[in-house]
């Protein structure tokens, strides 16, 4: 072989070793590249998504930085409680039991007192002396009329007389004496009309004070009803006094055991309306300025896994009369503008005040959707294509308010994250310190690599 043919052949194989060099990078590097976005993403379904329990929250568009978040609790409003108390001594026969859900005019309990007997008897006395003073009325105008007509029959005779110049001294007296006994018979009709008068009076000062003992309208009392073929009152008709509910409610207690036999003023029992609450919190007296002018607020549950992390009620905040000067704090009331199924008296929750609502809001996950992986932060986005992918995702992170923090990319709005599982999902991407490849996450929580 002469010299020219050896370096033709040496150039042609260095120039296809060089080729066949070059081709193997390159399909190295596109490896690596599929690797890699496969890599990211983990396969979801439904099943996985159920036993693991899986759950999603989308991205949004949140005031982070100037938002204060102040632990506290729910707590009747004052007016929440109503007492049911006796006005009478009897005998108590409760009619609900504790806890039981109660509406307007439903009876609660029923008691049979013998001082009803006696404000029955009050009302009928008070009748029968009306009807008296009526009948003393009748005789007292009679009288006046019949001394009116006597008068005048005197008086005519004795101007008869006097045309015939003829004088009576009998006649003279019968008549001083008609005119002398007008002012008694008038004062004695007075009288009669005044007996009257305090009769209506007495009776209805009694049917009012059998109102407040009954719960009936006095006129309703007042009222005939037939009964054995008669006509009788209403109040004598009753023998049991029903207490009746005031407005809807739950039974919270019931003071007195069934049957007893109490006094005036005991409490029977007492109702409270769970729809009418408020959230008391405590925030720091150095926030003070920033809260007094502060008109953006929510109430926001504590993280369960049986609520939504997004769940929130809208509240209207009052600055409280109380501060703790040796705690520093200060009190803050929120009277929810709506009620959520996780509001109840004694729950903890936590009131988000945004103190400056200039500030333009930026987009943000919750918290506890972002895991560590070593000396990454990341997130699990919902594939918008595919719901049953997760696409793991490095957290380029913001401020954080404790609850949710802000994003500078990775999500958009409109987006799902993974809040519960997302420490499984880790779990499933990685092996041995490092991210393995891409795969899918079997029922009982384990991960297979897809194969090459």
């Amino acid at each position: 072989m002469n010299a020219r043919t050896w370096i033709a052949a040496t150039l042609a194989v260095c120039t296809s070793a060089c080729s066949s060099d070059h081709e193997h990078e390159a399909g190295t590097q596109a490896e690596q590249a599929d690797e890699a976005r496969s890599s990211s993403r983990v396969d979801i379904p439904p099943t996985i998504q159920r036993n693991l329990g899986i759950t999603f929250t989308e991205v949004e568009r949140r005031r982070v930085a100037s938002t204060i978040r102040v632990p506290g609790a729910f707590e009747l409003e004052p007016l929440a409680r109503h007492e049911y108390r006796m006005v009478l001594p009897g005998r108590v026969e409760l009619l609900v039991d504790q806890y039981d859900v109660i509406e307007t005019g439903q009876p609660l309990f029923r008691f049979e007192s013998p001082a009803w007997a006696e404000l029955v008897h009050e009302i009928m006395e008070a009748e029968q002396s009306a009807k008296t003073a009526v009948v003393e009325i009748e005789v007292a105008e009679a009288s006046r009329e019949e001394a009116k007509s006597k008068l005048a029959l005197v008086q005519g005779r004795i101007d008869a007389l006097a045309q015939a110049d003829f004088k009576r001294a009998d006649l003279e007296a019968e008549a001083g004496g008609l005119r002398a006994s007008m002012p008694r018979l008038e004062g004695q009709l007075r009288l009669a009309e005044a007996k009257l008068s305090n009769a209506h009076s007495t009776r209805e000062h009694a049917l009012h004070r059998a109102s407040t003992a009954s719960g009936i309208d006095a006129r309703e009392l007042g009222k005939s009803v037939v009964e054995d073929s008669a006509e009788v009152p209403v109040y004598r008709t009753i023998e049991w006094i029903e207490v009746r509910a005031a407005r809807p409610g739950i039974v919270e207690v019931l003071a007195i055991t069934d049957g007893a036999f109490v006094e005036p003023p005991t409490n029977v029992l007492s109702t409270v309306d769970p729809q009418r609450v408020r959230f008391r919190a405590l925030a720091l007296q150095a926030d003070l300025p920033e809260l007094a002018v502060a008109t953006d607020a929510k109430i926001v549950p504590p993280p369960n896994p049986g609520i939504p992390i997004a769940d929130a009620v809208a509240a209207n905040v009052t600055l409280g009369l109380e501060a703790h000067p040796q705690e520093r704090t200060l009190t803050l009331i929120a009277s929810p503008e709506q009620l959520a199924p996780w509001i109840r008296p004694g729950v903890s929750a936590f009131l988000e005040v945004v103190v400056d609502t200039t500030e333009a809001p930026t987009l943000a996950i919750p918290r506890s959707a972002i895991v560590q992986d070593e000396l990454e932060h990341i997130f699990f986005r919902r594939d918008p294509k595919d719901p049953n992918t997760a696409i793991r995702v490095v957290a380029d992170m913001g401020v954080s308010d404790g609850r949710w923090v802000a994003i500078q990319s990775g999500a958009m709005v409109g987006d799902e994250v993974v809040v519960a599982g997302s420490y499984e999902l880790k779990l499933a991407t990685q092996q041995s310190g490092a991210s393995q490849k891409g795969g899918h996450v079997h029922a009982d929580g384990t991960f297979h690599e897809e194969e090459d």
